[in-house]
């Protein structure tokens, strides 16, 4: 599995104005996973980058300068800081950040993924699958034609909360992904059809859906 950044770096990125192309940039995303947490306005060395950014909402990669600088993550709409602190960003690397879990069970994070940002052959579709689902267990990932049955092997075994499978390059077409719970056929997640059109990436986030244990998806195009 691919690591993750440290934790609370999510702010840090929402949105720093673009910068000129001859300058040291990386690219960054975040995404708001975490279904009890409030809306969110982010600071980026004081200055408001984005406003009342909310569960699944997510920006578009942006241009943020590389290297040092101080973020702050408020409650939206008022000078509540729920978090401060720097953070280093390299020379043209991608980022998404994503803020997972619940504040009702104090399992809220916030963590980072290097992304990949080449597409591949226009037959060819790139996925990625990360386990973003606090009140999930350790789970498998089932990658298959749309209502196949469960194969006897799973595509990724024991994955656990915050975990990312990294890209798997695969033919375009129409897919099902299900998530079970470790070790068993027991679906706790499951995308239905899914289009994977040629020449794309995608990442899809499992995440706490807003009834106790219910679980929903969201699915980001890392490249169109």
């Amino acid at each position: 599995m691919k690591n993750f950044f440290s934790a609370a770096s999510l702010a840090i990125l929402f949105g720093m104005s673009l910068m000129p192309a001859s300058a040291q940039t990386a690219l960054v995303r975040v995404v708001h996973a975490s279904v009890d947490a409030p809306g969110v306005d982010v600071l980026v060395d004081g200055n408001v980058a984005f406003q009342n950014l909310k569960f699944k909402d997510y920006t578009n990669y942006t241009a943020v300068p590389a290297g040092m600088r101080m973020l702050a993550l408020n409650v939206a709409g008022t000078s509540t800081t729920a978090l401060s602190l720097p953070f280093t960003l390299m020379n043209g690397v991608s980022y998404t950040f994503y803020a997972f879990g619940k504040l009702s069970n104090g399992t809220l994070t916030i963590i980072g993924t290097g992304d990949e940002l080449t597409a591949p052959a226009m037959n060819q579709t790139k996925v990625r699958v990360v386990h973003g689902a606090s009140t999930a267990p350790g789970v498998d990932v089932y990658v298959t034609a749309p209502f196949a049955a469960l194969p006897n092997a799973a595509l990724l075994t024991g994955v656990p909360f915050t975990a990312s499978s990294g890209y798997l390059t695969v033919p375009a077409g129409d897919y099902q992904a299900r998530v079970t719970v470790a070790g068993t056929k027991t679906v706790a997640i499951d995308s239905r059809r899914v289009s994977l059109n040629g020449g794309t990436v995608k990442t899809i986030v499992a995440v706490d859906g807003a009834q106790t244990g219910t679980f929903e998806l969201i699915v980001l195009n890392d490249v169109n």
